[in-house]
C-alpha cells in the first residue's frame, strides 16, 4: 500500500471516529434512548462514544508520526538541492 491510501484510510477512520463520538454525544444529549431504554440506552451511547474514540485517537497519532516523516524527507530533498 502506498502512503497516500494509508492517509486516506487513515483519515476516514478519523471522521468515522468523530461521527461516532457525535452520534453517542446526541443520543445521551437527547435522551432518545436513556428514556425508553433506560440503563441499556445509556450503555449504548457509551459504547458510540468509546468506539468513536477508539477509531480517532490512535489514527491521529499514526498519521502525525507518517506526515512529520514526509515533512522530513521533504526537508531532507530540499536541502540536498
Amino acid at each position: 500500500m502506498t502512503e497516500q491510501t494509508i492517509i486516506r484510510i487513515l483519515k476516514t477512520f478519523i471522521i468515522l471516529g468523530i461521527c461516532l463520538i457525535i452520534l453517542g454525544h446526541s443520543l445521551l444529549a437527547g435522551n432518545y434512548l436513556s428514556d425508553s431504554m433506560g440503563i441499556h440506552g445509556i450503555m449504548i451511547s457509551a459504547a458510540c462514544i468509546a468506539v468513536g474514540v477508539l477509531f480517532s485517537l490512535p489514527t491521529k497519532i499514526y498519521l502525525t508520526i507518517l506526515l512529520m516523516k514526509i515533512e522530513s524527507d521533504l526537508t531532507a530533498q530540499n536541502k540536498q538541492s
